[in-house]
């Protein structure tokens, strides 16, 4: 698991084809596919510290993080978790068991679109937005999240979103809304028949990573006219149905976090424009934004 980390922290500096990752890796960063799911299954050498027994996280913990901390555990003065589904309940189990390993210091759960208002509005009030594979927002008074609109999945929501995207640019290439060549063009590029398409979106499990998976080459074809149209009908759709309800939202920028809003910033921009909302700033991971937040003293 470390070593795909370490691998895939950084883009490569020299071209690579196609990578088999077995472990962790930034999936806002590289497109991918999903070969196989399985359930997870621990193991480790019969020689091994963890074998034949249940084992804490604190010694999970030890095994990995822990063992690359330049300095005793005990020297930790804080530590902020932001994490998706966070909830009070969630948060306050999940400190618990962050206290026991990080006995000194202060623990602070919550989560990731109070961690993406913070990044990018800092202590400023504002409307915070991820656009991933898939979408939320918020507006944030510079403190705490006062208003969400719902994100609701891929299925019902997640308008703007990567899985979002890939939804409607599948459906729109099939139902022949599209010039043919891009439906012509995606199958060979992904190597699919629309029967495959079918099979992953309503058989396979993580259908909306699968239509995420398809941004990429949507993003190759942003130029043609009518990918212009359909990326404008798919962010009109995001701002009408999510950030419009905010109260006064034309007077706070709106900030993006995500590989979505990144790759695509210019069609947010033009599109914010015609709903008269200003944009602020486009990130495309917050961790450097949210050491500034916590750590203001310190050079980035």
């Amino acid at each position: 698991m470390v070593g795909a980390i370490a691998a895939m922290a950084e883009p490569p500096q020299m071209p690579v084809d196609f990578a088999i990752i077995e472990g962790v890796f930034d999936k806002e960063k590289y497109p991918h596919r999903l070969y196989k799911k399985e359930s997870f299954l621990g193991i480790c050498s019969r020689r091994h510290s963890f074998a034949g027994r249940t084992v804490s996280l604190e010694e999970v913990l030890q095994e990995s993080l822990l063992a690359q901390l330049p300095f005793p555990q005990e020297e930790v003065k804080a530590v902020f978790f932001y994490g998706a589904g966070c909830t009070p309940e969630k948060a306050g189990k999940l400190s618990g068991l962050l206290v026991e390993v990080f006995s000194y210091a202060s623990i602070q759960v919550e989560s990731d679109l109070l961690g993406a208002a913070r990044a990018l509005c800092k202590h400023q009030p504002g409307i915070a937005c991820i656009l991933g594979t898939g979408a939320n927002s918020c507006l944030y008074d510079g403190q705490r999240i006062t208003h969400n609109t719902p994100p609701l999945g891929y299925i019902l929501g997640d308008e703007g979103s990567g899985a979002y995207l890939g939804k409607r640019f599948v459906g729109d290439c099939i139902k022949q809304q599209l010039p043919s060549n891009l439906l012509e063009g995606l199958l060979k590029e992904y190597n699919l028949t629309v029967a495959d398409i079918l099979d992953k979106v309503y058989r396979q499990p993580q259908g909306n990573r699968f239509l995420a998976s398809l941004t990429p080459y949507i993003y190759k074809h942003k130029n043609l006219p009518e990918v212009q149209q359909f990326l404008t009908d798919c962010f009109s759709d995001f701002f009408r149905r999510n950030i419009l309800s905010y109260p006064g939202h034309a007077q706070v920028p709106v900030s993006f976090v995500g590989s979505i809003a990144w790759f695509f910033q210019h069609e947010l921009k033009e599109t914010a424009l015609k709903f008269n909302l200003h944009t602020g700033i486009f990130i495309q991971s917050p961790i450097q934004e949210l050491k500034g937040f916590h750590l203001p003293e310190k050079t980035l």
